[in-house]
């Protein structure tokens, strides 16, 4: 089935005014999305943040192509879709190098629910899920932002800002990519950068069965663990409105207007 036009997809916006009130908290203004902290007359270029909610993993990665290609042309302003997937493994490059980080065999993770798929993003592998806010933001880093390892840590200054605004102290670990507490990953980054426009993203674990990382070695990392905003907190959070913080976070580090 070929991908749905881009301009029929949900917005940000549509998802967010439905929201419960007491879901919507005070951090974005249901009329307007997220709010923003730029100086009165400074000029942000346009984010559209599309809300999905579930989306197979095929379906995603293919209108994530399709918005590449519009993007790479200028077809289309830069795009922040935010979804959860049903079960899935995803294994990147480094991960294929590295078969044994895959503790299960394709055919039993088939039985219990779980697809395996290999992607062409960075990173090794991980798990995606239910409860999980996966981001894939679409945006073309030039003319000034042309540079991956900055793209990278930017990714990780939105997730520690979102965690900050639900009251949880997350950082980075030097040397290894992602948001961490302590010796446990709360989010993980994996991106493909083509003709300087991006994909892939990251995934920010909010109410995730964190059981289902018992098939994988998270990234490749021996010795060390997986969390999620709900475990930290011990209290169900609602995703629409981490899904929210997301949204005003990454415009904010971006330089970027949420329409």
């Amino acid at each position: 089935m070929a991908p749905s036009p881009i301009n029929s997809w949900p917005t940000f916006g549509t998802r967010w005014k439905s929201a419960p009130a007491d879901e919507r908290g005070s951090r974005v203004h249901a009329d307007q999305g997220p709010t923003e902290t730029a100086a009165p007359g400074f000029h942000r270029p346009p984010l559209v943040v599309r809300s999905l909610g579930v989306v197979p993993y095929e379906v995603a990665l293919n209108r994530q192509r399709q918005l590449v290609k519009a993007r790479q042309a200028d077809e289309t302003p830069d795009h922040l879709l935010l979804l959860e997937h049903p079960a899935v493994i995803t294994i990147g490059v480094r991960g294929r190098a590295h078969p044994q980080h895959l503790l299960a065999s394709r055919a039993e993770l088939r039985e219990v629910g779980i697809d395996v798929h290999d992607v062409a993003r960075g990173g090794d592998v991980t798990y995606h899920g239910p409860g999980q806010i996966v981001g894939y933001p679409v945006v073309s880093l030039k003319p000034d932002r042309c540079d991956v390892r900055r793209y990278v840590t930017d990714l990780e200054e939105i997730l520690i800002r979102t965690a900050a605004s639900f009251g949880v102290e997350a950082g980075r670990v030097a040397g290894l990519t992602g948001v961490w507490v302590g010796n446990d990953k709360l989010a993980a980054i994996g991106v493909r950068v083509s003709r300087w426009v991006t994909s892939h993203g990251f995934a920010l674990n909010v109410a995730t069965d964190l059981d289902h990382f018992r098939f994988i070695v998270p990234c490749g990392l021996e010795g060390r663990g997986v969390t999620s905003l709900e475990r930290l907190l011990g209290i169900p959070l609602s995703q629409t409105e981490v899904e929210a913080a997301v949204a005003s976070e990454f415009a904010s580090v971006f330089g970027r207007r949420v329409v």
